[in-house]
């Protein structure tokens, strides 16, 4: 019997900004998958005939000069949407490009994308909880897959066509799994609770553990070193808190603004979806946006 083929396309996009409502494709880059394999690919600049922002070409390196004689949308995504099909399309924090795919269909074909997104990032967590980034160049990384001149549309794609079939394979592995546990899926919610218990648990032991040797270290004790080479020992830090208003223009004048303050991207998000601030404002604010991302997390409701 014939194996079934399974086609999907990899893709990356380069854009003038990060506003998928405002900005524009600068790069598009794909590959054709046939059950894991490259079989055809796509790549073009874009001519989005408006600005593009100088923190995107910080990143991706694409200058308007180098767009000025490139295809403009409307004259390059009928082939683009010839390209992907209605097929999967796999993408590193897949929102992003989708989002700026979707928009530029329905501004040039009048229609919305209908493609089944499929986010390899997301994937990644799934299979690599424990590791401290999952972005593409970790993915690449993990599955020893070279990665040169990342942040180009056409080299992104082909890193991740060739990581992503590994990565696919041993997320099944993982979810083919999980879709066995879901008929104990109510045992398994009993079980979680009393791990998370026995974890909380455990966490108030261990800072019980630790305020003993913190008053053993005062009382003038000495450095321990276990049974397997791990030393025990103590030092003491101290900080203090700042009048933000009356450093900031110090900080500003010695390069040091954005390393000294992070922002609270989730007060900034209702912030600009809220009813406070006038237009203009929300305008500013939406076109300092440098990210999209997409988070997924189950929640429990607690019985108070």
């Amino acid at each position: 019997m014939a194996r079934k083929k399974i086609i999907e396309i990899v893709l990356d996009t380069e854009t003038t900004g990060l506003d998928y409502t405002k900005e524009k494709m600068v790069e598009f880059a794909a590959v054709r998958l046939e059950n894991g394999k490259i079989k055809d690919e796509f790549q073009t600049l874009i001519n989005p005939q408006q600005h593009i922002r100088k923190s995107s070409i910080a990143i991706h390196g694409i200058t308007e000069e180098m767009v000025q004689d490139a295809p403009t949308e409307e004259e390059i995504m009928p082939k683009i949407l010839e390209f992907i099909g209605d097929y999967p399309i796999v993408a590193h924090n897949a929102i992003f490009d989708y989002s700026f795919l979707n928009e530029a269909s329905i501004r040039t074909a009048g229609k919305e994308l209908t493609n089944p997104r499929v986010d390899s990032q997301q994937m990644f967590k799934e299979v690599y909880p424990e590791m401290d980034s999952h972005g593409l160049e970790a993915l690449t990384t993990k599955f020893d897959v070279e990665l040169t001149n990342h942040h180009r549309a056409m080299a992104d794609t082909m890193g991740l066509a060739l990581a992503y079939p590994k990565l696919k394979k041993l997320y099944f592995q993982k979810y083919d799994w999980e879709v066995k546990q879901l008929e104990n899926v109510e045992y398994l919610f009993e079980r979680f609770l009393r791990i998370q218990q026995t974890v909380n648990t455990l966490q108030s032991e261990l800072q019980d553990l630790k305020s003993v040797f913190k008053l053993y270290f005062e009382q003038g004790g000495e450095p321990i070193t276990s049974q397997s080479g791990d030393i025990l020992t103590y030092n003491s830090k101290q900080s203090f808190c700042y009048d933000f208003a009356e450093i900031k223009d110090v900080l500003n004048e010695v390069g040091a603004f954005e390393k000294a303050v992070k922002l609270n991207t989730g007060f900034i998000d209702r912030l600009v979806c809220g009813h406070s601030l006038d237009e203009e404002k929300r305008e500013i604010i939406r076109n300092a946006r440098q990210e999209l991302t997409e988070t997924r997390n189950i929640q429990i409701i607690r019985n108070k």
